[in-house]
């Protein structure tokens, strides 16, 4: 069009050739194209448009739009076009090509701009973890594989940055506990991405909290918020600190083990914090955290451990709960109620659901299937229990043999309980 109005307007094929910074042949060519009503021979048509597909993608895109109020959502997914056409008419071509025909038959899709908010001290933190290969740790087997932690205060940009060798439950509780630890408080609401440990199914606002950490943020207490797929800017301000932390000079240099690392990264975070200005207060980061520090939750007095597995159990009348497979005493004044279960690193905790005391713990995972504690059935009884009956003659001597390592059991006293047995 341009080539047409420049010869209209008395302008030579050299002018225009010249004023458009192609070649003469290129002008000639467009306008005996644009003579004789040809096709661009440069265009070839569309992988869709050579197996006569183009109707049917119409079709699809006008049902599927219908199904959308067009001026408020996004248009039809150009993926689920894609998979459609591969799995119920055989296209071979790839998602590009798709892409690329829908956008010349209905143009690019509407840009929906993200809000920026800026949060109040203590409303919020963002978390995400970064992996880190190949790092001397001074491992036998050489450089390892680690993973960074990164919570941010959302107000001040104060980072607690914690390491881990994995990003199971247990790591994902322990490294929460250290980064807490860490900015000196729990902000109202930590958002996090949509991986297993945090989200057990779904995604967003409409997934399911994973339920070992639902219990370890209510006893936190802080309010856990997922961030919608596919949206990293809804969490930006971890993610510009997880990309922050790839600077870190953590390949050219030899740790001793991850306590190591954990204290080099401790005093360069904190050195970069007084040099960091917060956009939000105008200060350094380091000065904004103290300021926003008495507006954060204070930390529990005992942490808790962290805990992969938890279940809510009741006791039995012999004041017995199951869990894994195996049966743990608790106290007898919580018969007939129901008690929380937690599996810990090498222990079983038994807590209170009401006040998350820990009532009693047992070693995990024990070739022994019944674990009793006989302090369980001690004590003052309540309005509702009343203490079990106490031990008789044979039961506290079976008792006293039990005690004793078997080589240290004497004749005797097998002699006297079988006089009392009599």
């Amino acid at each position: 069009m341009t080539i047409e109005v420049l010869q209209q307007t008395g302008q030579s094929q050299s002018q225009t050739a010249r004023l458009l910074g192609v070649s003469e042949g290129a002008v000639r060519y467009h306008l005996r194209r644009t003579r004789e009503g040809t096709a661009d021979g440069r265009q070839k048509p569309s992988r869709i448009e050579q197996l006569g597909l183009a109707e049917a993608v119409a079709h699809w895109w006008q049902a599927h739009a219908q199904a959308q109020i067009l001026g408020t959502q996004r248009p039809p997914s150009v993926q689920l076009l894609h998979e459609f056409l591969r799995a119920e008419l055989g296209y071979d071509g790839s998602y590009k090509s798709v892409r690329k025909f829908v956008r010349g038959r209905y143009g690019r899709p509407p840009v929906r701009p993200f809000r920026r908010v800026e949060t109040p001290p203590g409303a919020q933190t963002q978390s995400d973890w970064g992996e880190f290969r190949q790092v001397d740790l001074g491992d036998a087997d050489g450089p390892t594989t680690v993973y960074a932690f990164v919570m941010v205060l959302s107000h001040s940009r104060k980072e607690a940055v914690v390491w881990s060798r994995s990003m199971d439950q247990l790591a994902w509780h322990h490294v929460h506990n250290e980064a807490y630890r860490r900015l000196g408080g729990v902000a109202a609401v930590n958002r996090i991405d949509n991986l297993k440990t945090g989200i057990a199914t779904g995604c967003g606002a409409w997934g399911q909290i994973n339920e070992q950490y639902r219990v370890y943020a209510r006893m936190m207490g802080f309010h856990v918020d997922a961030c919608e797929v596919r949206a990293p800017e809804q969490k930006g301000k971890t993610e510009r600190r997880v990309g922050d932390c790839k600077g870190l000079d953590v390949h050219g240099r030899r740790f001793d083990g991850l306590g190591g690392l954990q204290s080099w990264t401790d005093a360069d975070r904190a050195a970069r914090a007084i040099k960091r200005i917060c956009p939000a207060t105008g200060l350094s980061v380091a000065a904004s955290w103290e300021v926003e520090k008495p507006f954060l939750r204070p930390l529990p007095e005992l942490l808790p451990e962290p805990f992969d597995l938890v279940k809510t159990a009741p006791v039995h009348k012999d004041c017995a709960v199951h869990f894994e497979g195996r049966t743990y005493m608790v106290p007898f004044i919580y018969t007939g109620r129901v008690v929380e279960v937690r599996g810990c690193s090498g222990r079983v905790q038994i807590l209170d659901p009401q006040t998350a005391t820990v009532l009693i713990s047992y070693p995990r995972h024990t070739q022994e299937r019944i674990l009793i504690d006989p302090a369980c059935y001690e004590g003052p009884g309540t309005a509702g229990v009343i203490p079990p009956k106490p031990l008789g003659r044979m039961a506290r001597k079976l008792q006293e043999i039990a005690t004793l390592p078997v080589e240290r059991r004497p004749v005797d006293l097998y002699a006297a309980l079988a006089e009392v047995a009599r």
